[in-house]
């Protein structure tokens, strides 16, 4: 049987994860150090820089974000043809963005528009309508199964997307499928919600905690328990 220990304090959260009481693995998260990826924010765009096709986008942090066309999901056209970033962008404009890759010394964050929820299962792409399997899931008829049966469910009326996630590999019935997608709607309804009543620039989401992810992403049937010493 499985056990999560969680130890908190008010400078990091450690995280680990037994397996018949051997250590599996350990996570931890230092709350100054907390990353950004995944997090969501109303930008405003400071500058267009034609000649690399990119843009600096003002997430409200201390350095502005960068955005390059290939990362800008408005560019891509579904015959295959990318737009130039100043056809799309101009200064002063507001934009939704997520961040791909944390600030590094002393470059911005990378910036995306093609935003990606992660549930428990699934990754919900709401403005890609693609549906994929992740490369960790090795095993093609499972690969196929799992495919197969999310498409089967997904409402004709759902324009966005999935990615399967390697957990799902596991055994995942349609009924965890539903449950994932409603609740990754339910988020995104909210998200676009926030959207329209914040200024640029705004946080509109911000990634689970370690200790919430943990949950999330690693809580299983054969699950036997979890402590944590931190009541709140």
């Amino acid at each position: 049987m499985d056990a999560i220990l969680i130890n908190a304090t008010p400078r990091e959260t450690r995280v680990a994860v037994l397996m018949n009481d051997e250590l599996q693995d350990v996570f931890v998260e230092r709350f100054v150090a907390r990353g950004l990826v995944g997090n969501i924010y109303l930008g405003r765009i400071v500058r267009v820089l034609p000649g690399m096709q990119s843009a600096f986008v003002d997430i409200g942090l201390e350095r502005t974000g960068f955005l390059h066309v290939a990362d800008l999901f408005e560019a891509h056209s579904e015959d295959g043809e990318t737009k130039p970033i100043e056809h799309v962008l101009h200064e002063g404009q507001a934009l939704m963005v997520q961040v791909a890759k944390d600030p590094i010394g002393t470059k911005g964050a990378r910036l995306t528009t093609t935003i990606s929820l992660a549930g428990r299962k699934l990754v919900y792409l709401p403005r890609d309508p693609h549906i994929g399997v992740s490369q960790r899931i090795e095993d093609e008829a499972m690969r196929e199964h799992l495919k197969e049966l999310l498409t089967s469910i997904r409402p004709e009326s759902e324009k966005g997307g999935y990615i399967i996630r390697t957990s799902a590999e596991e055994g995942a019935t349609a009924e965890e499928f539903e449950q994932d997608m409603a609740y990754l709607g339910r988020l995104w309804k909210e998200i676009r919600a926030s959207r329209e009543t914040k200024p640029a620039p705004s946080l509109l989401y911000q990634d689970l905690s370690l200790a919430q992810r943990v949950l999330r992403d690693m809580v299983h049937q054969t699950t036997e328990a979890i402590e944590i010493d931190d009541e709140k």
